[in-house]
């Protein structure tokens, strides 16, 4: 089993980034240094952190902020920190606004991926006791039919300028584990949720619409289907590969929870409704269909046998856990949800770190 002293991740202020930190601070057996390296766009939330800085900071816990597709300013990280392990979470991950303004998806996901790859060979040197991470998603593989599943070997197939962005990435992580023998690994996960999701994903989307009396917004004919996965399960499936994976393997991750849109939704105005004490039907009315976005997938669904039987991995929580945990968290949270609308967190990073 692989350890690391010190661990550069990238997106650390983000959803899934956020989360991963303070899983690795709750496990006793992890003891070393964490460096987030985050440039802080709209989706990247410091307060998600607050906890963690007051707790580690400056002595196990160092925030950089960096983009990076800055290669100097990478190159910097390096040196001053000198990482044995990079997790690569750092993306832009909304299908919509990729669909909007690809440009911003390929220069991150793609050059931003080139960059840190690059710098990591450079500093490791032929290096076999360090690691790179990289995180990717279910969507490259495309659309399944009602049957079938994403494993290892699908084929890449995306249909959206994001994971159009994500499967380049990815080929590049494994070329420069041919190439140059970057000790590497690489996980695809399923839909997550979960505690600090920017409110424009499904689930967040809803809550909060419920909360505020608005039109609850379904594509098409809402039956589209995903698997979801609770985003403390990604973490230690994503923590498991570091720690037991076998370099230059692939591993998917899934819940194991297929639900059509529309019976998610239902799922959740039940829990929004035990929670709040409303009545179901006042929800149930709010929902709206509209039309569906382009190029939208039809079904995701992941065979996450490999990670179990290989590496014996599995998920801690049900589906109904992991809901009523979100459901709890954004109703309890409302004053973080409040700075990540309003312009006041954005005005306090100008002031603590500048204009980008």
């Amino acid at each position: 089993m692989r350890s690391f002293n010190t661990i550069l991740v990238t997106g650390g202020a983000g959803f899934i980034g956020a989360n991963f930190i303070h899983y690795l601070f709750s496990r006793p057996d992890f003891q070393g240094k964490i460096i987030n390296l985050d440039v802080l766009t709209y989706a990247g939330n410091l307060e998600s952190l607050d906890d963690i800085e007051k707790t580690h900071g400056g002595k196990r816990y160092f925030f950089e902020r960096a983009d990076i597709c800055d290669r100097a300013a990478v190159e910097a990280i390096f040196a001053k920190h000198a990482p044995d392990a990079v997790v690569h979470f750092a993306a832009e991950s909304h299908v919509d606004r990729s669909i909007l303004g690809p440009e911003a998806f390929v220069k991150t996901n793609v050059m931003g991926t080139f960059t840190m790859l690059d710098v990591a060979r450079n500093a490791w040197k032929g290096r076999e006791d360090v690691l790179f991470h990289h995180v990717s998603t279910d969507e490259v593989f495309g659309s399944l039919g009602e049957t079938g599943y994403f494993t290892e070997k699908t084929p890449y197939d995306p249909r959206s300028p994001y994971s159009a962005a994500k499967a380049g990435s990815d080929h590049l992580v494994m070329a420069y584990s041919h190439t140059f023998g970057l000790p590497v690994t690489l996980t695809n996960c399923s839909n997550n949720y979960g505690p600090y999701q920017f409110p424009e994903k499904l689930i967040p989307v809803m809550i909060l619409n419920m909360v505020e009396g608005k039109p609850l917004p379904v594509y098409g004919d809402g039956r589209n289907i995903r698997d979801w996965l609770y985003v403390e399960d990604h973490n230690s499936a994503v923590w498991t590969v570091m720690t037991k994976g076998k370099p230059g393997e692939t591993y998917n991750i899934g819940g194991e929870n297929e639900w059509e849109n529309i019976k998610l939704l239902k799922e959740l105005m039940a829990s929004v409704a035990r929670h709040t004490g409303k009545n179901l039907a006042d929800y149930e009315k709010l929902i709206t269909y509209v039309k569906d976005r382009p190029g939208h997938d039809r079904r995701y669904a992941i065979d996450c046998s490999k990670l179990k039987k290989e590496l014996g991995w599995k998920q801690s929580f049900t589906f109904d856990q992991g809901l009523d945990r979100t459901v709890a968290w954004y109703l309890e949270n409302t004053k973080w949800i409040e700075d990540v609308r309003s312009g006041a967190y954005r005005d306090w990073i100008k002031k603590n770190y500048g204009e980008r």
